[in-house]
């Protein structure tokens, strides 16, 4: 049976090796200075900044049906934590402080042409550091895979900008707490992202069919968030 008009079939060639250059900028600020306060969030810093992959870690974010324009589908776990541990080593998408609809991890498939498919994802995750937790607000990105040659062209997964992008917790005695308790802050890293590959050439592709990003952004929303689906 062929594959239905207006969709198509994703496949990578699991063998070939995928370079990936992982980045953690120094923390900008935090509301209540805990970037200053706390040596693990002081120096937090990259685990691995290069590491070579097979592409078959990126099955995990295919779908295993084929997909229209402006599809979603849920990513599975164990290709997104093999990757999450590069760029810090305890991840978890288990979300401590869920508020009953956050946890999750979802891709959409925002464009394609003859060649080239984009993918564009959102994962929810948290990572354990010495006493305590780091909660970025999200991770977003791309994927980009040539379908004749069933191969990455870029691949890209970092945390947006905003005036404030991640959350922590921290258990601590540093005020004389006996026992230690946990206090939370936020605040503003300029770049976590794991990438492969140039984006400035992905950006100027041109597709037979697509979606904006900021329309697979909102169908990426509406996976998590049932308040995102009101029109």
């Amino acid at each position: 049976m062929g594959t239905p008009p207006n969709k198509i079939t994703l496949n990578l060639d699991g063998d070939a090796e995928v370079s990936i250059k992982g980045f953690i900028a120094p923390i900008a600020y935090t509301s209540s200075n805990f970037h200053k306060r706390w040596d693990a969030l002081a120096n937090l810093q990259v685990a691995e900044p290069e590491k070579q992959y097979a592409a078959s870690v990126f099955y995990s974010f295919l779908p295993c049906r084929s997909v229209s324009v402006g599809e979603c589908w849920e990513v599975e776990e164990k290709g997104v934590l093999a990757l999450l541990q590069q760029l810090l080593p305890n991840p978890s998408l288990d979300m401590r402080n869920d508020g009953g609809d956050s946890c999750g991890k979802w891709a959409c498939l925002r464009a394609y042409n003859d060649q080239l498919a984009d993918i564009m994802f959102r994962i929810h995750a948290e990572f354990a550091i010495q006493d305590g937790w780091f909660t970025p607000s999200q991770l977003a990105g791309h994927l980009v895979i040539d379908r004749v040659t069933e191969r990455i062209v870029f691949f890209q997964i970092r945390v947006p900008e905003g005036i404030l992008n991640f959350d922590v917790n921290w258990e601590t005695t540093e005020d004389g707490w006996d026992p230690g308790i946990v206090i939370t802050d936020a605040g503003y890293c300029p770049q976590i992202e794991l990438r492969s590959g140039p984006e400035k050439g992905v950006q100027a592709l041109k597709f037979i069919e697509s979606i904006t990003e900021a329309a697979a952004e909102h169908r990426l929303a509406c996976c998590f968030y049932k308040s995102q689906q009101i029109n």
